[in-house]
């Protein structure tokens, strides 16, 4: 489904960071950052331009490629790996940082992937999370089609309880990243620390 989504021409969600992401860039500790299906490369490539060591995973190797194509672009170097984040293992202690945004999972999935992200952020590590809330639903300018695959706060607040969780919020904002994402967006918005 990526692979054919990303195979169109150009940028499915543009080629300039999430807003979320690039407002509260400086909540990340310097180091390393992973970035949680990344799609074609946008936030990634965006971090590594900041002077951080980013690796991105995503399941779609089309999406990747034009991820390396980006960065060779800006002259940046990341990381991408190519895998389903079902079967990816972010390792322990290992990020100063991990990024999810849009990243829109089936609830079991989710919370098995976000508890190996916070067993991979090491002390003092930032996870950071924009996604789409069910509210989204009825503006129809972007995101999963189904309420199931959206966040919820009541969710995030259970999965990262063990994170000092220092922003929770749904957010109504005009979203301008592509053509996937154009327009009012009901989005929730999360920053907690390890």
């Amino acid at each position: 489904m990526w692979d054919e989504k990303y195979a169109r021409d150009g940028y499915l969600y543009g080629t300039d960071p999430n807003g979320f992401l690039r407002e509260n860039l400086r909540s990340i500790p310097e180091g390393k950052v992973l970035c949680l299906a990344d799609g074609e490369g946008r936030n990634s490539v965006f971090l590594a331009e900041q002077g951080y060591n980013v690796t991105a995973v995503d399941q779609s190797g089309v999406g990747i490629a034009k991820g390396r194509k980006l960065a060779a672009e800006r002259g940046v170097s990341v990381d991408f790996i190519h895998a389903d984040l079902d079967g990816y293992d972010p390792g322990v202690e290992k990020w100063d940082g991990i990024v999810s945004i849009f990243c829109h999972l089936l609830p079991p999935l989710r919370a098995a992937v976000h508890a190996r992200a916070i067993a991979g952020l090491k002390p003092g590590g930032v996870f950071l999370l924009e996604g789409y809330r069910p509210a989204q639903l009825e503006n129809g300018t972007g995101g999963p089609p189904v309420a199931e695959l959206m966040h919820t706060g009541e969710a995030l607040a259970q999965d990262f309880a063990a994170l000092d969780i220092r922003h929770l919020a749904e957010v109504d904002r005009e979203i301008v990243e592509g053509s996937g994402h154009t327009g009012t967006g009901s989005v929730i918005q999360m920053i907690a620390i390890k």
